[in-house]
């Protein structure tokens, strides 16, 4: 017992001479060194100085609290630079953050620059004048699914934070065309947009929009039903060299034009979506495939009707950095296709193929597949009456290692796979 009490005497005295010894600055830079959050948080539980150390030092955090716990947070962490609040649709039965709680944000996060609240339904139009009022350098906020949200707190919101960079509003229903002229107007900064479901914007909306903001990366305008070609073009023609990523799923409206104009300007284009944008067709998406060769990584054209073997050829072939493509219910499609993977003169490097309801696909097809992408992680055949489990053993095809098959629904897709990609 003496001999253990006097160890525990010895390394007390070892740890109170490192103490003495380093400075909080040299404090701060063990902990730089750090990568892992939970070898910081073990930092922080070295002693009360340490703790006070690390909690200075945090930029990022994700919590679950009322406006109590808030103040708190806002006194251990007071570098905090990203916060996020956000809920689970398994939580839909909660509010979430109040407008009571953003209050307290405001007074106790002054540096913050990223804000997400995901989900908060208890979130107002008096939140976001708040939040306007409060956090002028606030560069990122998501708002989506806050259903109570409508234009007058998100202009008034807009008005107050210049730098926006990045905005997500999906599933905001009660947003106009009055929102993308206040962000036109005071957010000329814009990089990221995210409107997916909020059906009452319309093409002289975007076009308000690319006036002011001219250097969008990101846009997501998918089930936008009033969204078309004018808007859609308008954009690319203004963000042509800094556009990535566009999502028009369902945005029945938009055909032909849209596309000739993105293979026109958009040569840095890498994820695209137009599942269900029916008009769009070969002609086009040859068009697009000859462009953006060199940039397009991400395809999602699932029940685009019109498309065949002329174009999803010539995409396979041109685009050499392709690594996920949905073709969905394209019915036009063929095995032929699939002979173009070998005629690129590169090694494919498709990870993701979505042809689920193709019915012209068969068992050779799949085999092509295979032959030429040995990257491939997910393949979905459901409802491809010529493609079994049974009939792809039969003919002696084996597939990668890491390749999850998906032949009759049996297996669920993984959201965050299959999400990281369209």
């Amino acid at each position: 017992m003496a001999r253990r009490e006097s160890a525990e005497r010895e390394e007390e005295e070892a740890r109170v001479c490192i103490n003495e010894a380093l400075t909080d600055d040299e404090l701060r830079a063990v902990l730089a060194r750090l990568d892992r959050e939970e070898e910081k948080d073990t930092f922080g539980l070295v002693c009360k100085r340490w703790l006070r150390l690390q909690s200075s030092e945090r930029r990022r955090l994700r919590a679950r609290a009322g406006p109590a716990m808030l103040r708190q947070m806002a006194q251990r962490f007071c570098g905090l630079v990203e916060l996020d609040l956000s809920q689970s649709a398994s939580r839909s039965f909660y509010p979430g953050v109040t407008d009571s709680d953003l209050s307290v944000i405001v007074d106790g996060f002054r540096g913050l620059r990223v804000l997400n609240l995901h989900n908060c339904k208890g979130v107002t139009d008096a939140g976001m004048i708040t939040l306007g009022n409060g956090l002028p350098s606030l560069q990122s906020l998501d708002v989506s699914y806050c259903r109570k949200l409508t234009d007058k707190g998100l202009a008034a919101f807009v008005l107050g934070c210049c730098n926006l960079k990045r905005f997500h509003l999906a599933g905001c229903k009660s947003i106009t065309d009055h929102l993308l002229q206040a962000l036109s107007r005071s957010c000329s900064h814009l990089e990221e947009l995210g409107l997916a479901g909020c059906n009452s914007i319309t093409d002289a909306g975007l076009s308000i929009l690319a006036n002011g903001c001219r250097y969008i990366k990101s846009l997501d305008v998918s089930k936008c039903s009033k969204i078309g070609d004018l808007g859609v073009s308008r954009t690319a023609e203004v963000s042509s060299s800094s556009l990535k990523t566009l999502k028009l799923l369902d945005c029945y409206k938009v055909g032909d034009k849209s596309i000739f104009t993105l293979a026109n300007c958009c040569h840095n284009l890498e994820t695209l979506v137009i599942g269900g944008c029916r008009d769009v067709s070969d002609e086009s998406m040859k068009s697009l495939a000859l462009a953006c060769g060199g940039s397009l990584k991400n395809l999602r054209m699932d029940w685009c009707l019109n498309i065949t073997d002329l174009s999803l050829s010539r995409l396979l072939s041109n685009c050499r950095y392709l690594v996920a493509l949905d073709i969905g219910c394209c019915d036009k499609v063929t095995d032929s296709a699939f002979q173009a993977l070998g005629m690129g003169g590169f090694e494919s490097d498709l990870k993701v193929l979505k042809a689920s309801n193709c019915l012209r696909i068969t068992v050779i097809g799949v085999g092509t597949i295979l032959q030429y992408c040995k990257s491939m992680e997910y393949l979905d055949l459901r409802s491809c009456p010529n493609v079994t489990r049974l009939g792809c053993e039969q003919a002696g095809l084996h597939f990668p290692e890491r390749c999850r098959t998906n032949f009759d629904g049996s297996l669920s897709e993984s959201d965050a796979m299959i999400g990281g990609f369209f």
